[in-house]
């Protein structure tokens, strides 16, 4: 755990150049929390985690009972605290705590733990609480919050809704409040938050460093005098701090007497119906956030400005979009429903125009009244145009049509192995499309393994159902009840027990094995030669790998891509969680040229041997997309099948997609799943509301591929049959 009080010289909030958005998304919540935080998006090393840990500083001081581990309110105690009843305690003033969640931290850390060996031998309740009572009546800040684990999202999910923590172990319950604004910061690159985590977010923000050098040169300015004398520095800014910690609490006292009148509620509603939002957190989180705008301007009155403001802030990341979208908000279209739904006087003639400058260039703030300059002690934002987190949606996948060319006879049968019809390699052709995508079948990996937790293969975690109990591998984890109780009973009398209760030592403690699902490495290895350009197939091809990519992303695994064309192979995309950066480069995927498979595999295994240096725990899954054609060089199969082979003895589990088509197929995608030890599955089989949700294991060794073939339909059938 980390807090932030009064012993260290965090960086002004105030000496941040630019930010506009994200500086507005806190004061927000720093006026009103019951907005439910902010999410900062944006490229590393644009002070976002500098800007947060500035926060804390401007945030009011709170009253809490002397004494009191869970930051009880005196004028109000929680009832269930763990440590009351306080009754007519006494009361200490200390600094709003700043909490940080590390990404790699367990679940005890979290939300407390229970010393389980007090509890069994005294029968008392000995809680050690967590970072969630830490953070209660405070900020929680989660740097890299994308990166959070899945066991502990749910944890926080949990918090955020009920607005306590539940610890429950083996029939002993802790309860404490736990009611915090949650900043959470990331960068895209790396991957998308979970669609529940994010709606839990009031706000969210897109940052980006500035591209004007006047502004690059006052950060770097600012940034070397901060570290050269940070309690120098901090003196030089601490007037701008003091008058805009003076104006936080002047908003905050304000924001009890702002109306939002029916108009503005309407307006609300129709922004939220027009952009699809789900459910009617959107509406409540934009209401909350306009009157906090209000009271930050110093008006009891919401105008029309607020509410856009407050959808830009709180719309872009719960707009209904397509997958792989990024965050965004069509203003144009924004502009046009909130005129639509009354905000202004139709007739734009019988109402005065509202005070204070609507269409100048320092928007509706003014150059006096808004958290970009002027009063509240935030520098001016001159050197550049003010951010907006909705300025323009994301990049949609490109949907570029195939370029024309002259059809291919179905009557000339297959092509000659992806050679070209003239002489020549075959020219480069620009990209296509992908069709849309579908949910497909589930692809595991056998065996037992230990990864990450996920959504994919079967695996010991910490969650799941219990199968065994063991000794602690240092500290006890989830205490197997059972088999404690028989470990210490031998030894009772020993012990000299001669009343109730159980005598339990350490040495008697046993912790459950669990067993649920990981995530894999899910390495794509796509033909995009002239023989998967042909009959226009690219686009199906690439439709079934948007839908593997979007299945991957549902079950939390790792992407990686290789592809080959041409006279070899690359890495279109080291092995990374973004699954977003995985499909931006399948859309821009070009095909033609010869087919090098043996250089695409022996690629795909040159990737795996660094990766499992890396993350050795993480297991991998092979997919294969390709016709199973081979030219280029001599003998290009019979090399194919041994690069195939290499994989298969290292116990790479593989699957291949049998991209073939047309009335004459020569099998070859079988063959080279034999040779991996891997099923073929069809375009037509990868979808799962074609097979009855039937589930295929992917076999990892060689030996197991038999019958995969291009004559192993029925051996196939069998096994379905069985499954079914």
């Amino acid at each position: 755990m980390t807090t932030t009080e009064n012993t260290t010289r965090q960086y002004p909030f105030t000496a941040v150049v630019g930010m506009a958005d994200m500086r507005l998304g806190l004061l927000l919540n720093a006026i009103s929390p019951a907005i439910g935080g902010v999410l900062v998006r944006g490229e590393k090393g644009t002070a976002k985690s500098t800007m947060v840990r500035g926060l804390a500083e401007l945030m009011p001081v709170v009253d809490v009972v002397a004494g009191c581990r869970f930051a009880c309110a005196p004028a109000a105690p929680d009832p269930a605290c763990p440590d009351g009843p306080h009754g007519a305690a006494d009361a200490e003033h200390r600094p709003t705590r700043m909490v940080e969640l590390p990404v790699g931290a367990s679940e005890d850390r979290l939300v407390g733990a229970l010393d389980i060996e007090r509890a069994l031998s005294e029968g008392v309740k000995a809680f050690e609480p967590g970072l969630l009572a830490d953070a209660h009546r405070g900020v929680l800040y989660v740097d890299e919050v994308n990166l959070l684990h899945d066991h502990l999202v749910d944890l926080l999910l949990d918090a955020a809704a009920m607005g306590a923590s539940y610890v429950e172990r083996e029939g002993v319950s802790v309860r404490h409040a736990a009611r915090f604004l949650l900043v959470g910061t990331m960068n895209p690159e790396e991957g998308e938050l979970r669609p529940q985590l994010l709606d839990r977010f009031g706000l969210t923000v897109e940052v980006a460093a500035s591209r004007e050098p006047e502004q690059r040169v006052e950060v770097v300015r600012r940034r070397l005098a901060y570290d050269d004398d940070p309690a120098g520095f901090a003196a030089r800014w601490a007037d701008e701090e003091r008058r805009l910690r003076d104006r936080i609490a002047l908003a905050r006292e304000l924001l009890p007497q702002v109306r939002l009148g029916d108009g503005p509620l309407r307006q609300i509603a129709a922004t939220c119906a027009a952009f699809e939002v789900d459910g009617m957190r959107a509406d409540i989180v934009m209401a909350r956030t306009a009157t906090a705008l209000a009271a930050w301007d110093e008006r009891t009155e919401v105008l029309p400005e607020d509410v856009r403001q407050a959808a830009l802030l709180a719309l872009p990341h719960r707009r209904r979009r397509a997958p792989f979208d990024a965050p965004g908000l069509d203003e144009d279209k924004l502009d046009q429903v909130l005129e639509e739904s009354g905000g202004q006087d139709p007739e734009g003639e019988d109402d005065p125009e509202p005070e204070g400058p609507d269409d100048g260039p320092d928007g509706p703030d003014g150059p006096d009244g808004g958290p970009g300059g002027g009063p509240g002690g935030l520098p001016p934002q001159d050197g550049g145009p003010r951010e907006q987190p909705g300025d323009a949606p994301g990049p949609e996948l490109p949907r570029q049509q195939e370029p024309e060319r002259p059809a291919r006879s179905e009557e000339s049968g297959p092509e000659p192995a992806g050679e070209p019809a003239a002489s020549g390699p075959a020219p480069e052709q620009a990209a296509v499309g992908a069709t849309e995508p579908f949910r497909t079948r589930r692809l595991d990996v056998p065996g037992l393994g230990e990864g990450a937790d996920g959504r994919r293969s079967r695996a010991r975690t910490a969650h799941g159902r219990t199968t065994g109990a063991r000794r602690p591998r240092g500290a006890l984890g989830k205490l197997h009840l059972a088999a404690t109780v028989q470990a210490a009973a031998p030894h009772q009398w020993a012990r000299g027990r001669r009343g109730p209760g159980l005598m339990v030592r350490r040495d008697d403690l046993r912790e459950a094995v669990r067993e649920g699902r990981e995530g894999n490495l899910v390495l794509f290895v796509v033909d995009a030669s002239g023989s998967m350009a042909a009959r226009k197939r690219m686009g199906a091809v690439k439709g079934a790998v948007l839908s593997l990519l979007l299945d991957a992303y549902q079950r939390r695994d790792k992407i990686g891509m290789v592809t080959f064309r041409g006279s070899g192979a690359e890495v279109a995309l080291p092995p990374t969680s973004s699954v977003e950066a995985g499909a931006a480069r399948l859309a821009q995927l070009p095909t033609g040229g010869r087919t090098p498979l043996s250089e695409g595999l022996l690629r795909a295994h040159e990737v795996l041997r660094v990766e499992r240096l890396r993350d050795p725990s993480r297991r991998p899954l092979v997919v294969v997309v390709t016709d199973g054609r081979a030219t280029g060089g001599p003998e290009p199969l019979a090399r194919a099948h041994r690069a195939a082979g290499l994989l298969a003895a290292g116990g790479t589990a593989s699957v291949v997609v049998d991209c073939e088509a047309g009335p004459v197929r020569l099998g070859l995608a079988g063959e080279l799943a034999r040779e991996l030890g891997g099923p073929a599955v069809t375009l037509d089989e990868l979808r799962a509301d074609r097979v009855s949700a039937l589930v295929r294991t992917v076999q990892g060794r060689p030996a197991a591929g038999k019958g995969a073939g291009r004559g192993g339909d029925r051996d196939r059938d069998r096994h379905n049959r069985k499954a079914a």
